[in-house]
């Protein structure tokens, strides 16, 4: 059981790897008898946010919707894993304000290899005018400035970056600590922290 609710918010381009990543959270959180919950952005369109489109205002709201969710959840001791592209800075920082334990995890990588594995084609369909206001082709995505975690899914597969989240939840004691050798990764969580003022 963990040991207090946080909301872990995951943020990055349409096709960055948020949710492959926090799926995996997810699953190693359950694994170890914690209580959790995905709000994954695209399935939170399909229910809470039926309704709202991708213009800066409804992007806002949708974020406002996932973090007021994640709000009740954290603060009854759930961990709510958050996976949404929320490319605005100010609408991050509202959440962050307004939840229990919050850590921003940007999954980050170039435009040009997001748009490789759209499988959906909305890069495609966005460059030839189809879709409007597409964060990355013609809508822009505000990177965070001081994420607790930063994931180069460009150059670290997902069991990597799946340590990387949980070992920071380890290390700011909302989930038991299960013991690990020091490495050079886990120098680079430390000194993040540290800069953060965490630790």
């Amino acid at each position: 059981m963990n040991l207090k609710g946080s909301t872990v918010w995951f943020t990055g381009l349409p096709s960055s790897g948020k949710s492959t990543v926090a799926r995996e959270v997810y699953q190693r959180l359950i694994d170890r008898g914690c209580a959790v919950e995905l709000l994954d952005g695209a399935e939170v369109r399909e229910s809470l946010s039926r309704g709202l489109g991708f213009s800066r205002a409804d992007r806002e709201e949708n974020v406002r919707r996932i973090g007021y969710v994640a709000k009740l959840l954290s603060r009854n001791g759930v961990i709510a894993i958050c996976a949404a592209v929320s490319p605005y800075r100010s609408s991050r920082d509202e959440v962050r304000r307004n939840t229990t334990n919050f850590l921003e995890v940007h999954v980050d990588c170039p435009v040009k290899i997001a748009e490789q594995r759209d499988t959906d084609g909305m890069y495609a369909a966005a460059r030839r005018g189809e879709v409007e206001e597409f964060t990355g082709v013609n809508a822009p995505y505000e990177a965070p400035l001081r994420p607790e975690v930063y994931v180069d899914s460009s150059r670290e597969s997902v069991d990597q970056a799946a340590w990387k989240v949980m070992r920071t939840l380890e290390m700011l004691g909302v989930i038991p600590s299960e013991g690990t050798s020091v490495d050079t990764q886990e120098e680079e969580i430390r000194r993040r922290l540290a800069s953060l003022g965490y630790i």
